[in-house]
């Protein structure tokens, strides 16, 4: 397969692009690169490696780099409620208005994976679980600009849709504002965590099992066409203190208070169910505890101050 990417770079991008050149696909990896980040420096070893400098809202660069591919893959996105809040223009025009120019511009025999969340689901009802019937109640806008491309991809017939839950682990491209990296960060350089919302719960998924998820979705796509998934960790609906309580289990010092200082800008709250995208043959190969422990070597190395996402 040739496959487009856009947003190469990030975080999913950095261990998702490997993923597929190792499995021998061509790769044209679309990304502005304006950290100057060395992520996919490595891969330009591999004359499949096509790195491509522009903006996935470009329309000039963006139709003519489709027109050569067998899949799309379109990360490119201002992702979490903090972000898109400070910044709603680039948060509409490239998580919402660049999908919508991508759907337009592909044709019915080109492959469309796009990446959406669980933050979809808003607040859940307690005791039931989400699945991809649920509802979508999107509160930020972060959630509703990918709640309304997701309805756009399967509205036209032709993409599979895969509803992310909150993602971990180390990666090229490292974020540590997401919830279980971000409180395994605090736990080791800090030992102490003040958490509020702590009651919350929401859905973890590792990043490698994320990229698993994209090369699945590619091959059995005849069979999961036209549809969304959800795509986390059927282990780990999780409320913040219950992460909390599991992390300590590596970081025996830590400690943590709850106090109501703050609030989720998403709201999210509920639990998840992975069932449908489990009986494709889909599982995953990454447990919350192997990703914490995972953190916990990374954060040898990683300084968070060039790590944060807003």
């Amino acid at each position: 397969m040739r496959v487009l990417v856009t947003g190469a770079a990030g975080y999913i991008g950095s261990i998702l692009v490997p993923a597929l050149l190792a499995q021998g696909d061509e790769v044209i990896a679309l990304d502005t690169y304006s950290r100057n980040d060395t992520a996919l420096a490595s891969l330009c070893a591999d004359p499949r490696f096509e790195p491509v400098r522009g903006d996935a809202r470009d329309e000039s660069v963006v139709k003519r780099l489709v027109a050569t591919a067998d899949v799309v893959i379109p990360l490119a996105a201002l992702v979490g409620a903090p972000l898109c809040k400070q910044d709603p223009i680039n948060a509409t025009t490239t998580n919402l208005d660049a999908v919508l120019m991508l759907v337009k511009h592909m044709s019915p025999q080109q492959r469309l994976i796009y990446p959406t969340t669980n933050s979809g689901y808003g607040i859940g009802s307690k005791g039931e679980f989400c699945t991809e019937e649920t509802p979508l109640k999107p509160i930020s806008l972060y959630g509703r600009t990918k709640v309304d491309a997701e309805s756009a991809i399967l509205k036209c017939g032709n993409g599979i849709t895969l509803r992310l839950a909150t993602v971990f682990g180390m990666a090229p491209r490292m974020r540590i504002d997401l919830l279980v990296n971000d409180f395994t960060y605090r736990a080791v350089t800090d030992r102490a965590l003040v958490v509020f919302e702590g009651e919350a719960k929401r859905n973890y998924i590792h990043v490698r099992d994320v990229a698993k998820a994209f090369l699945h979705a590619i091959d059995n796509y005849e069979t999961m066409n036209a549809n969304a998934y959800n795509v986390g960790l059927s282990s780990a609906n999780l409320s913040k203190l219950e992460l909390c309580a599991k992390i300590k289990e590596y970081v025996p010092g830590f400690v943590w208070l709850t106090a109501p200082i703050g609030e989720d800008p998403d709201k999210r709250d509920y639990l998840v169910s992975n069932e449908k995208i489990e009986k494709t043959g889909w599982q995953p190969d990454y447990t919350l505890e192997l990703g914490i422990r995972e953190l916990i070597r990374g954060y040898r190395m990683v300084n968070n101050a060039r790590y944060s996402n807003v």
